[in-house]
């Protein structure tokens, strides 16, 4: 979904290149009047991403890292976006990861995990715009997110906690029926 923005060298009379960025080369041929306007292409980039927040509590160590069952895990996830600027084409897009263990009601290990992200969306039909902020965008995020929190208990003493893909378009369809999508 990304357009790539490709240079490339082309040489000139004299022998020496010059750039030329992703315009097609004028065409010997005399070009008909009456072409359509060319509109311009949707595009999205990523222009940062970076991890806002992050908590790991081991609050039962040592005992905890001697435990022999199998803990119950349970973890939230949650989308949040916002525009940033007056141009409305930046979006700061924010994927929240909190995950427990517990066992026999005490927490072995607790993590929250706030990564986020801007990203700007030119020239995105309006009716696209959300499902693009809200889906593609943590889609992107995701992958780092959960290498984050997989080193972040591996570092805490236990086997890394790799999460499952998110079906973000499932949480968008869900979130829409409730009325509770903003952007």
């Amino acid at each position: 979904m990304a357009q790539d923005n490709k240079t490339k060298a082309t040489p000139e009379a004299n022998g020496s290149n010059t750039v030329a960025t992703g315009a097609p080369a004028p065409s010997s041929a005399a070009a008909p009047q009456a072409q359509p306007a060319t509109q311009a292409q949707p595009s999205m980039k990523v222009l940062g991403q970076y991890l806002k927040d992050l908590s790991f509590e081991n609050p039962n160590a040592p005992a905890s890292m001697t435990l022999q069952a199998q803990p119950d895990i349970n973890i939230s996830v949650n989308v949040n976006a916002k525009p940033l600027g007056q141009g409305g084409m930046d979006y700061e897009v924010e994927l929240h990861l909190d995950a427990k263990a517990s066992h026999q009601g005490k927490v072995i290990f607790a993590t929250d995990l706030l990564y986020a992200g801007v990203f700007r969306l030119e020239n995105i039909p309006k009716d696209a715009l959300h499902p693009i902020v809200l889906i593609e965008c943590p889609r992107m995020l995701f992958p780092f997110a959960r290498q984050i929190l997989a080193d972040a208990t591996r570092s805490g003493g236990f086997p890394p906690l790799m999460l499952d893909p998110i079906d973000f378009a499932g949480m968008y369809q869900k979130r829409l029926a409730e009325g509770k999508v903003l952007v």
